[in-house]
């Protein structure tokens, strides 16, 4: 049997990168998966991409009606969530001195107004014994140039899980961070600028690395599934790096 079989997972921002991927590690190991995204077209896509038992449903996750129709379509099949992966985010370039109120607020309205509400909504939903997973980021603990607003929304994500493991002791509910590093995606290279722009300062950012590449969804999703599952059951609370090393020397 397959280590998430009968499981009920809900992916937020599961259309691209390390969502779409850690989606289809988890619908290859038997769960019903729900995907969340902001196009329909690119939700359909990452649907037939993803295979097995899936369901997409469109919304923000910054839009509490969104998340509220979210667990409505839910809960139409399933009783409980067994894992929650909050996976919603992104971020953009803005030096100190040229951030704008909307950078800020769109910033943080994804990145901490959509996490908070995205597992508040979920508890009635979730299952006494859940996993719960945040996507944060190794910019949460270190220093980025004109990425000030973005490091700050995933440092107040990080801080979130220690808050929420206090909250949801009672219930058994595990809370657990994944802060991926520079990992392969549409999302990396668009902020790198694209094209020829973007592979010259991956190639420059390698040698930063200690494992000498840059991170692949697959191995994000690999971390997630370990938190996610019964092998990390004393696990509650950390902060798993998925960095190839690059943070920690």
């Amino acid at each position: 049997m397959s280590k998430f079989q009968n499981q009920v997972v809900v992916i937020t921002g599961g259309t691209s990168g390390i969502g779409l991927g850690t989606a289809k590690a988890f619908a290859a190991e038997g769960a019903a998966v729900y995907i969340t995204g902001r196009r329909q077209e690119t939700l359909d896509t990452a649907v037939q991409a993803i295979g097995g038992n899936v369901t997409g449903v469109r919304g923000d996750m910054a839009n509490l009606a969104d998340l509220d129709r979210l667990y409505d379509t839910v809960q139409q099949k399933h009783a409980q969530i067994d894992v929650l992966f909050v996976n919603a985010g992104g971020g953009e370039f803005a030096p100190l001195g040229a951030i704008t109120e909307d950078h800020y607020q769109r910033t943080f309205d994804t990145n901490v107004k959509g996490v908070l509400f995205t597992v508040q909504k979920a508890l009635p939903v979730l299952r006494d014994g859940a996993s719960i997973i945040l996507t944060s980021s190794t910019t949460g603990t270190a220093g980025t140039a004109n990425f000030s607003v973005y490091s700050a929304s995933k440092a107040a994500v990080r801080n979130f899980a220690r808050s929420w493991i206090l909250d949801l002791k009672d219930r058994g509910i595990r809370v657990n961070v994944v802060s991926p590093g520079l990992t392969e995606t549409a999302g990396l290279t668009d902020l790198f600028g694209g094209g020829e722009q973007a592979a010259g300062i991956k190639e420059h950012v390698i040698g930063a690395i200690p494992s000498s590449r840059i991170g692949q969804p697959e191995d994000v999703a690999n971390a997630v599934l370990f938190l996610a599952s019964r092998d990390s059951g004393f696990v509650n609370g950390i902060e798993l790096f998925v960095d190839g090393g690059m943070n920690q020397v």
